[in-house]
């Protein structure tokens, strides 16, 4: 999903911008793409870290079942073999 949004930035700011853009050969949106990409990751890995044991166990388990596939079915029978 692409949200096209006008925003402010400071000269300053901008300035430094223009200047990455010119040293990496690489336009003014895809640098700020790469820095709020880099800041979203550096935020999701420092609440992580705030999350206590259980937190994270409980996490990991979302993210599994959440990949899982939901059309497979198994039989009670394969359920009671896999619990003994």
């Amino acid at each position: 999903m692409k949200v096209k949004k006008i925003i402010d930035i400071d000269e300053t700011i901008l300035t430094k911008l223009k200047l990455l853009s010119a040293f990496d050969d690489k336009s003014v949106k895809s640098i700020m793409e790469k820095a709020v990409k880099f800041y979203v990751e550096y935020k999701e890995k420092e609440r992580l870290k705030a999350l206590s044991e259980e937190e994270r166990e409980d996490l990991g388990l979302l993210l599994l079942m959440q990949q899982s596939d939901r059309e497979e079915t198994v039989t009670r029978d394969e359920i009671m073999n896999a619990l003994d």
